[in-house]
């Protein structure tokens, strides 16, 4: 029996350096109905040898949307993962491969899941797995830890595809696009309070962006936050700072 399509999962690629790799996940994607490519400041990606790799998928590369930055690429998208090999405090918790099918069953039948998989040769920044909801990884071999990038992208396409999703009783979240601006007033809140080390400011945001993504705030929830944090930076406006020698 074949699996469903996955219709409803969009592919990111983070500066992908090789045409070919690009043209082999548009054959992957095309492999198990995925059809939305995303490309984030890519090479070029319409070149001879991603046409060749891509075999019967060239109206998926045809179709590829291109993007400046990580950010714009997720906005309209409810639950991202990125794809990583390095752990860290602020990578978050690291998900296996096969706790992915899990989310997407959690989603509203109207909603849409990302994955993100970034440059061949440095994967993707801290920063840039913060943008994403969640982040998953493949367990390898120490000696090699890093797969090719049309490899992982078939992997976690795979995965979906053998798990089909059934529907279930789920509240809507919000698009990524609407959350950002939130992360945005908290930072600057923050920052005028002086609670953030302006050197390093991710060491609590992106803990703070964890909270949140993990909360999967509806749309009437992000609004009401951002209306709270409005507010704060609004009753702050006069404030000068803590004073010297104050508790």
């Amino acid at each position: 029996m074949s699996s469903p399509p996955l219709c409803d999962v969009t592919v990111i690629l983070v500066e992908p350096q090789s045409p070919g790799n690009i043209g082999m996940v548009c054959r992957a994607m095309a492999n198990f109905g995925a059809s939305d490519l995303r490309l984030v400041n890519p090479c070029r990606h319409l070149h001879p040898e991603a046409r060749k790799f891509a075999v019967g998928a060239n109206s998926l590369l045809e179709a590829a949307e291109t993007f400046p930055d990580l950010t714009s690429a997720l906005s309209d998208l409810h639950l991202t993962v990125a794809t990583t090999r390095r752990n860290g405090r602020l990578r978050g918790q690291l998900l296996a491969i096969d706790e992915i099918p899990s989310l997407r069953a959690g989603l509203a039948p109207a909603s849409r899941m990302g994955l993100v998989f970034g440059r061949e040769d440095a994967g993707l920044t801290s920063e840039e797995t913060a943008l994403c909801t969640h982040t998953a990884t493949v367990k390898t071999k120490e000696e090699l830890g890093s797969l090719n990038l049309a490899q992982a992208v078939l992997l976690f396409l795979y995965e979906l595809a053998r798990n089909p999703v059934k529907t279930s009783p789920s509240r809507e979240i919000a698009e990524q696009g609407e959350i950002e601006p939130l992360f945005e007033q908290m930072e600057s809140v923050l920052t005028r309070i002086a609670f953030l080390n302006a050197k390093r400011p991710e060491k609590v945001m992106t803990p703070l962006r964890h909270i949140f993504q993990r909360a999967g705030l509806s749309r009437h929830e992000a609004r009401m936050m951002r209306g709270i944090w409005s507010q704060l930076a609004w009753s702050i406006r006069d404030w000068h700072g803590r004073k010297r020698g104050d508790d």
